[in-house]
């Protein structure tokens, strides 16, 4: 086979790039390489800003148009600028320093900006550009793609929570019939943990550092030892929005970027469950699936619909999860101040969040086709009268009849009953004719406790 050396969605290697391509689009312009220089851009140029402002006897402050140039510079950033980059970076072999140049490029027809040349990436080591553009970057991708689609799924299950939230549904505990509950409150239980996992990753506090080689901002003392060096690093960072993290080696130390990847790998971990039972209740005839025009089921059984999306979803799930536990274990380990096993990793990023991006969009267009088969879940329910030997011998249990357990247990275990067997059994039995009657008057259906309450309460 003949491949091309231009990529194409059909040559990647990677199915981010290739057959799940049009799904990841969210992320291009957040995570992916041009993505990672336009955010290194934005840094230094933010660094020069407020070097500008800080009152240098070398560096006057900017004037309207000369700002009004640089924040051009960051926003009118394309595509083309980052290959002008790699081709410098071809020579250089450093990509920040590339970086650096390329934004010297920029302003040398500019003389107030071209006299100010020497003071892009000031007393900086690279990590300090490249922690703070990720910092940048994972904020917005959280904001813009990973966010978004959880609070869709969510919206999803509070809204089928009390569209069924009166369904009596047949429980399976370890897959055997079990106290019923309704289908609304099954839906409830994971939209009150998705919601709680989607409050924690929002509550993660992006950190980052401008200090320098080792942490120590030796380079900046040695220049202007007069300035309060943390506290204008601080100002910086918090005009792009970040939190300073003031105790660090060259690096920051990353443990903050692990705190949202277990974040969203939780997220991820409920979502998964989420997936194998809904399979299993379309196992079960539970829900039937819309049919899309022209799908195929099955390539040799014509009758088939599968439940492709919530498998898809699932397998990508736990691709993304084995990404972002290998960056969670690995990122906030550097040996000393200093190693490069965490750069190469932070490439990733795109490639766990892509990950999450396409298993979200497969778990939403599932749960699009669901409907209830109304006909086959009450089926179920209403032929398992032997679920009611849990409050037959709670009641028996309450007014003190010998053996209660024991006695259901010899009637119904590992076997059905009729509805007239267990309406015998309870006739037989010695108890004041109010509960009585009230076990006679239960169904299964009737038997969900305060299932329909918790599910409208989500």
């Amino acid at each position: 086979m003949q491949v091309s050396s231009q990529l194409t969605s059909l040559n990647a290697l990677s199915p981010l790039d290739g057959r799940y391509s049009g799904r990841t689009h969210v992320l291009r312009g957040t995570l992916s390489e041009a993505a990672f220089m336009a955010h290194r851009v934005e840094v230094e140029v933010a660094w020069l800003l407020g070097l500008a402002d800080a009152g240098l006897p070398e560096l006057p402050a900017f004037s309207d148009q000369a700002r009004k140039r640089l924040q051009n510079v960051v926003s009118e950033f394309s595509e083309t600028d980052a290959a002008r980059i790699k081709e410098i970076e071809r020579t250089t072999n450093h990509d920040v320093k590339a970086v650096e140049y390329w934004l010297k490029e920029q302003v040398e027809d500019d003389a107030e900006l071209s006299s100010a040349a020497e003071f892009i990436h000031f007393a900086c080591t690279s990590e300090d550009i490249n922690n703070t553009s990720h910092a940048l970057m994972l904020s917005r991708a959280r904001e813009q793609a990973v966010l978004p689609p959880l609070k869709q799924i969510l919206a999803v299950l509070k809204d089928f929570s009390l569209q069924f939230a009166h369904q009596p549904m047949l429980s399976r505990t370890h897959g055997q019939p079990a106290s019923p509950t309704t289908l609304g409150k099954e839906f409830a239980n994971f939209a009150a943990r998705l919601q709680r996992a989607i409050e924690a990753i929002a509550a993660v506090q992006p950190l980052a550092k401008l200090n320098g080689a080792t942490g120590n901002y030796n380079a900046h003392l040695s220049a202007y030892p007069e300035i309060d060096w943390p506290e204008f690093s601080k100002g910086v960072l918090q005009r792009l929005g970040l939190e300073q993290n003031e105790h660090t080696i060259q690096i920051e130390p990353h443990d903050w970027m692990a705190q949202l990847f277990d974040a969203v790998a939780r997220a991820n971990t409920i979502l998964l469950d989420l997936n194998r039972d809904i399979w299993g209740y379309i196992s079960l005839g539970y829900f039937k699936q819309r049919l899309k025009e022209g799908e195929v089921g099955s390539s040799t059984m014509p009758h088939k619909v599968n439940p492709i999306d919530f498998e898809n979803s699932e397998g990508n799930l736990g691709l993304a999860n084995a990404v972002l536990r290998h960056l969670s274990e690995k990122l906030p380990i550097s040996r000393f101040q200093r190693d490069l096993t965490d750069s190469t990793v932070l490439r990733n990023l795109g490639v766990a969040f892509g990950y999450c991006v396409v298993s979200y969009d497969s778990c939403l267009r599932g749960l699009g086709k669901l409907e209830l088969n109304q006909e086959a879940i009450d089926a179920d329910i209403d032929s398992c009268w032997e679920v009611l030997a849990e409050p037959v011998q709670t009641v028996m249990r309450r007014y003190g009849l010998p053996q209660p357990y024991e006695q259901l247990k010899a009637l119904t275990r590992g076997k059905g009953i009729t509805e007239e067997a267990l309406r015998e059994f309870i006739l037989g039995l010695d108890l004041p004719d109010e509960p009585k009657a009230r076990l006679l008057a239960m169904t299964p259906r009737s038997y969900v406790g305060l299932a329909a309450k918790l599910a409208a309460r989500v």
